[in-house]
């Protein structure tokens, strides 16, 4: 019996991405959820953000983002310290907006 090839969890979720935004809402909202409660919760934010725009084509992201891919490659890796600005630009470059809420 022939399996299917495997693909990595990266390339699942990035494909998922791409099938809808209400998908990708509810994904950044469970990295930033994620986020808060871990000590790296910042590089779990930076590579959901990493997915989204990989997803919907990191090079058309940087540019609307105005910013150089390679950078914005770095910016989202794991050991990236994006600057607020750059968070903000690629949010809304992949449709998305940043917000903040109180916590009970």
């Amino acid at each position: 019996m022939k399996r299917k090839p495997s693909v990595s969890h990266d390339e699942a979720i990035i494909r998922r991405l791409r099938k809808g935004s209400e998908f990708a809402v509810e994904y950044m909202r469970a990295a930033l959820e994620e986020g808060d409660e871990e000590e790296d919760g910042a590089q779990v934010l930076l590579i959901a953000l990493r997915q989204l725009a990989q997803a919907q084509d990191i090079a058309k992201v940087a540019k609307a983002a105005g910013i150089e891919r390679e950078s914005l490659y770095r910016a989202l890796s794991g050991r990236g310290n994006p600057r607020l600005s750059t968070l903000f630009a690629v949010t809304k470059a992949i449709g998305l907006r940043l917000t903040v809420e109180e916590v009970s």
